[in-house]
């Protein structure tokens, strides 16, 4: 186990999440699966936690129960090399969740996502600060971040 692993706290819907992401991120890997015993605080035989990998990332979910929900304060950051890459993970994890506003979209779990071109924080961080903020702008009236428009909105004299 890596030395830090994102703990999801759900409802009872654990083994369902870490099913929906294994089937979005195309290198993931599911894990264990441990489920309540005679006597436990959960129903017995039902899904306690589970673990699992996506991107080589290892992520640990609960199902405790309705004592704590997500809240974009911690958010699933997704870098994309591609406009495909943004279209396929923005489409795919918003799927009766919420898309919102700058790549941020949150997910049936009510677990929140930016989804964001790898170009994008390279036009941030350009040295001409009016390059820069013509893009920040161009992206804060963006949902889904069209990477065509963000290069449009930096090569603009």
């Amino acid at each position: 186990m890596q030395k830090i692993t994102p703990f999801l706290w759900f409802d009872n819907s654990a083994e369902e999440a870490m099913d929906f992401y294994a089937s979005v991120f195309t290198n993931s890997k599911k894990g264990m699966v441990t489920r309540y015993g005679k006597g436990g605080p959960g129903p017995e035989g039902t899904v306690m936690s589970v673990t699992f990998q996506l991107e080589g990332q290892e992520f640990f979910a609960l199902n405790g129960g309705p004592v704590y929900k997500f809240t974009p304060a911690i958010s699933m950051f997704v870098d994309c090399r591609t406009q495909e890459e943004v279209d396929h993970f923005w489409e795919k994890l918003s799927e009766d969740g919420r898309k919102d506003r700058c790549g941020w979209l949150t997910d049936k779990f009510g677990l929140s996502w930016q989804i964001v071109p790898t170009v994008l924080n390279q036009m941030l961080r350009d040295p001409d600060p009016v390059k820069a903020q013509r893009v920040m702008e161009a992206m804060l009236k963006m949902d889904k971040l069209i990477i065509k428009d963000l290069e449009e909105a930096y090569d603009r004299k």
